[in-house]
């Protein structure tokens, strides 16, 4: 028989985090720290506009780029959140989730052999999708010891006549690091300075814990070269709806809207009802597991350091990336050997890329009660590593 498949999507690997997920799916009494996924409901008045929604028939197509009040609400959002204004009609797309607006970003704006800067360790997504866009991904490794950011000396040296976009992670996602407008404004000057664009993906925004969420868009003359990545998935608690958004200079925003239209026609109608009750009033709720979060956060580096297990303080998102060198085995090997032998599952730093490769990404979108439990069967794990 010919060939069925693609060479290019054989090439790509599958996703490192869902080996460990399944592996602990099927394991009786184990405890998964694994997974990126909030474990509170999804705020009552979301749930229920959109139960409300479908009562009331609104199971219709909504216009491709989504319902004109959720676009008018996500604008006020972000002009509120970062201080950027966006026209509701040429710049905003309402997506299935962010990671269809990374797709569309890269798919709009790649021509073959334009290189895309991927900060590693970093979202699984981005490097793939690179490549299905037939751009050339190129990885710029981050380092433990500048907390995990992206420095402008580390920029200017991936930078080539090829280079067209950079991809900001931030707050990031195995790391938790975030940056700040300090760390965002050198890196905003390199991007100017040689002409290129960026896909900032803030869809942890709203989880941050020291300082207010900055976004590099919110910079002079930055507008027109970013794009902007986010959702209600983390935030919002609000995963299965499959809702988020892309905010784009209108040339482009236009072009992707042509792919929107041909492979997804538009978002989840009841999602988008419910995601402008969401942005209209739960800003309460949100700040509610916001809270949560920094207490689990607090706890488990509290914890590390007891144990005398290295992690740098991470401020964003839901994952703290402990250092596991000290023993001797590789990421994937200390994983699997924690989940055999204690039935916790954790996420090997290496399925984030090489850079990950000695660490390990633990998620606190847990109960505090699985926190307690885990920690103690790490701890039991790490005395008898050390101890052997």
């Amino acid at each position: 028989m010919r060939e069925p498949l693609s060479k290019k999507i054989v090439g790509i690997e599958p996703s490192g985090i869902r080996k460990f997920f399944d592996v602990v799916s099927e394991m009786p009494d184990a405890i998964s720290l694994g997974v990126g996924e909030p474990d509170f409901d999804t705020p009552w008045r979301i749930r229920e506009e959109g139960i409300y929604s479908l009562e009331r028939g609104r199971t219709f197509y909504t216009s491709n780029a989504g319902l004109k009040d959720l676009k008018k609400e996500i604008g006020k959002y972000l002009e509120r959140k970062i201080g950027v204004s966006y026209d509701a009609n040429k710049e905003i797309i309402v997506t299935v989730g962010g990671s269809e607006g990374i797709d569309l970003a890269f798919r709009t704006m790649l021509d073959p052999g334009d290189e895309v800067l991927i900060p590693q360790p970093s979202y699984v997504s981005y490097l793939p999708c690179a490549v299905l866009a037939d751009g050339a991904p190129v990885v710029i490794p981050l380092q433990e010891k500048n907390e995990f950011k992206l420095t402008k000396e580390e920029l200017e040296a991936a930078i080539t006549p090829k280079t067209k976009i950079l991809v900001l992670p931030f707050p990031n996602n195995p790391t938790g690091a975030v940056m700040s407008k300090e760390d965002l404004e050198p890196i905003a000057e390199v991007v100017k300075k040689h002409d290129i664009y960026v896909l900032s993906d803030e869809i942890y925004s709203e989880l941050t814990y020291k300082d207010r969420h900055a976004s590099i868009a919110a910079f002079p003359g930055m507008k027109e070269r970013t794009l902007v990545i986010n959702g209600f998935s983390k935030g919002f608690a609000m995963t299965g709806w499959r809702l988020g958004y892309v905010c784009a200079p209108e040339r482009i925003a236009q072009q992707m809207l042509k792919i929107h239209q041909y492979a997804i026609l538009c978002a989840p109608t009841n999602s988008q009802y419910a995601a402008i009750e969401g942005l209209r009033h739960c800003d309460g709720e949100v700040q509610e597991m916001r809270t949560a979060y920094n207490q689990r956060r607090r706890y488990l580096l509290h914890e590390f350091k007891r144990m005398q297990l290295d992690c740098f303080e991470p401020f964003g998102a839901f994952y703290v990336f402990p250092n596991i060198q000290e023993f001797g085995m590789t990421s994937e090997e200390f994983a699997t050997r924690l989940l055999e032998e204690e039935k916790v599952a954790v996420v090997p730093g290496s399925a984030f890329g090489e850079s990950g490769e000695g660490y390990i990404r633990v998620s606190y979108a847990y109960s505090l009660e699985d926190l307690k439990e885990a920690i103690g069967r790490l701890g039991r794990f790490i005395d008898r590593m050390r101890n052997r």
